[in-house]
């Protein structure tokens, strides 16, 4: 059963009753929740608690439309809870799967996605693919941590958003981060609680390539040299190299000395991407390489074939099907990425791979790369999908599309109008465990004419 989104009406209050109340879990919502029903039939969501349990929970928010609670007591536990690894599970948003065993994980994100193709896309898939796993602990190689100075509590704390959205987790460590920063988060946190500018950094974003690894500080007030003194020195000390943001992106820069090379291998088809340290980049290395391939044996790629990747980001898809096919155009609407794109395809001498710069979500009739005829689709969009773009295609021609998701619900949507309003099938879906012990559901799937 897929839960609401939370709406902004909730409050989390203290007004109404919290007394604690046992009750039977029933289903698991989209975002990882136990779902409940009280007496009244009122659905509850209740984090940390798993299918078929009876638990003791405190209630924390209501609306109209549901009630939202929090686990104390498991009385009853299911066959598949395993013990958490990570000391901040429960109190922390990051990954709210961690007490679900990991081959229970993914079958319940197939099943997201199953029910999303049925109910919104009114389709089901000819096949479902096995799903596509990789790294669990220690993966995710790019993220954003959240700061916070907190007087009452004389320190600064420096990790992701707790349950409570409103709160920063106080994070010592975290076992998805790959363990370089992971294991280094309390340093971070000590470094940044001893700057003059504690109160004036809201986040760090870090990034790791195959080589290097970067946190960016995002400053609102100029820093003093003895606070880049400081992390100049953190930097050397922990092997980050640091860069700072003191307003858009387009100020982010190297805090001393030159930028490191940022890039990642792919070594099946012999490519290496560069990226800054904001770009977009798949977190989980190993299981993007095992995408890339699903996706290409998917679009059955011949030599004589043009192919148009849509959202075609640094190039992840676009020079890895440049090995195969005659000519492939990548269009995305970061116009950063394009540029290196362009340079990713010009240092891995792939001179049959164009890219061009476009905002998917508006209207694109007109533009030259549109109208040029392809063999193959591939889509890989935000979560707000790929609908506007697809409405607009001339799809007559395109025998494969392969649409890879990070959204099921939006993916459900695009399958839909492709199988209802222009005439493809979709012979197989499938998840891929891009986020383990996290809610978030990365899927692929094919459409044939």
């Amino acid at each position: 059963m897929a839960g609401p989104d939370r709406p902004r009406s909730l409050r989390h209050v203290a007004r109404f009753d919290r007394t604690p109340f046992q009750i039977q879990i029933l289903d698991l919502s989209h975002d990882g929740r136990g779902v409940a029903r009280r007496d009244d039939g009122k659905a509850v969501f209740i984090s940390g608690a798993l299918p078929g349990e009876t638990v003791l929970a405190e209630p924390t928010a209501r609306s109209k439309r549901f009630d939202e609670a929090r686990t104390l007591e498991v009385l009853e536990a299911s066959p598949e809870r395993v013990q958490p690894r990570c000391p901040h599970f429960g109190t922390c948003s990051g990954c709210v799967l961690q007490h679900l065993a990991e081959d229970r994980q993914i079958i319940a994100k197939q099943r997201v996605l199953l029910e999303n193709l049925e109910r919104i896309g009114k389709v089901s898939p000819g096949a479902v693919l096995p799903p596509l796993t990789g790294d669990s602990w220690g993966y995710r190689r790019k993220g954003r941590f959240s700061v916070r100075r907190v007087n009452k509590k004389d320190k600064t704390l420096v990790g992701f958003r707790e349950l409570d959205p409103r709160f920063v987790a106080d994070l010592r460590e975290c076992h998805t981060v790959v363990p370089e920063i992971g294991m280094k988060v309390q340093a971070l946190a000590t470094l940044v609680d001893g700057l003059e500018a504690r109160e004036h950094i809201p986040q760090i974003e870090f990034i790791a390539g195959d080589e290097a690894i970067v946190l960016t500080l995002r400053h609102l007030q100029p820093l003093s040299e003895a606070d880049r003194a400081a992390l100049a020195a953190f930097g050397r000390e922990q092997g980050f190299t640091i860069f700072l943001q003191p307003k858009g992106i387009d100020t982010v820069h190297a805090l001393e000395g030159e930028a490191p090379k940022l890039s990642f291998r792919l070594p099946q088809w012999d490519v290496e991407l560069a990226f800054e340290p904001l770009d977009f980049i798949q977190v989980n290395a190993r299981l993007n390489q095992s995408m890339i391939a699903r996706a290409l044996e998917m679009l059955d790629l011949q030599p004589g074939h043009r192919v148009l990747d849509l959202f075609c980001g640094l190039g992840n898809f676009t020079l890895p099907i440049a090995r195969q096919v005659r000519e492939v155009v990548g269009v995305e609407g970061d116009a950063g990425l394009v540029v290196r794109a362009r340079a990713n395809a010009q240092r891995n001498g792939l001179a049959n791979a164009q890219f061009f710069a476009a905002d998917l979500a508006q209207d694109q009739r007109g533009t030259p790369w549109m109208r040029q005829g392809f063999d193959r689709l591939l889509l890989d969009p935000p979560r707000s999908g790929a609908d506007e773009v697809l409405k607009q295609l001339p799809l007559k021609d395109i025998e494969r599309i392969v649409y890879v998701s990070c959204h099921p619900g939006s993916l459900a949507r695009d399958a839909g109008f492709l199988v209802h309003e222009r005439g493809y099938r979709l012979v197989s879906a499938g998840v891929m465990d891009m986020f383990p012990h996290t809610a978030h559901v990365e899927s692929i799937a094919l459409f044939e004419r």
